[in-house]
């Protein structure tokens, strides 16, 4: 019975483990330059040279670990608007995000998205 309980308590862990960790998948576009001082949803200014981005699920100040599998570049973001407002998007990234990606001449190109806790970045 004892063993039981633990094997329980570890799946439990596996399962919320998985959760924290979920990767979304889809495609990815970036702002065009010409929307350089426009308000975004948090308040702030969009500014081409930042490392911002839009989503419509995770609430603004989250960052996020987006990836290019093609080539296997990552950035940083933190979502500070809200969009794409298209259902063939998961995610409008700055300028310089999709530069750091290598999406710009793609215009689109397909990412994963991982959501960063606090904690694992101030390791």
């Amino acid at each position: 019975m004892n063993i039981q309980k633990h094997a329980v308590v570890i799946l439990l862990l596996l399962i919320t483990f998985s959760f924290l960790n979920a990767q979304e998948i889809g495609n990815a576009t970036f702002y065009n330059k010409k929307m350089k001082g426009h308000h975004t949803s948090d308040g702030g200014k969009y500014h081409p040279d930042s490392l911002t981005c839009a989503h419509l699920k995770y609430p603004l100040g989250t960052l996020l670990k987006v990836r290019n599998p093609k080539n296997e570049k990552e950035v940083i973001v933190k979502v500070t608007d809200r969009g794409p407002h298209s259902r063939r998007l998961i995610i409008d990234l700055s300028y310089r995000a999709a530069k750091e990606l290598d999406i710009v001449r793609a215009g689109i190109a397909k990412v994963e998205l991982t959501k960063l806790l606090v904690d694992s970045i101030q390791q």
